[in-house]
């Protein structure tokens, strides 16, 4: 037996109902903060320097970004193969 549910909302509602934090006025100074700081960079050495000592815990908070993108795109991509592959009592 399979239940699909779908909730549409807004983001905003969404991480309300969840109860998670607004991080929105933090955000905006993190990119802040980096968009000043990329406005020098001239060289692509120069710019991992940059990223890697303003991104939340230096080169392992990029890693596990990277991780957490690339997992999120595998998983949409398997997804996407299973809806499209026309298996019968989806």
């Amino acid at each position: 037996m399979k239940v699909h549910v779908e909730i549409d909302c807004t983001p905003e509602e969404a991480r309300s109902f969840m109860g998670l934090p607004d991080v929105g006025k933090a955000n905006d100074i993190y990119v802040d903060t980096i968009t000043k700081a990329m406005k020098g960079v001239s060289n692509p050495e120069q710019l991992q320097d940059y990223a890697k000592h303003l991104a939340p815990m230096g080169q392992i908070g990029l890693k596990m970004f990277q991780n957490f993108v690339e997992g999120s795109l595998n998983a949409a991509a398997a997804g996407g193969s299973m809806k499209s592959s026309g298996k019968k009592g989806d």
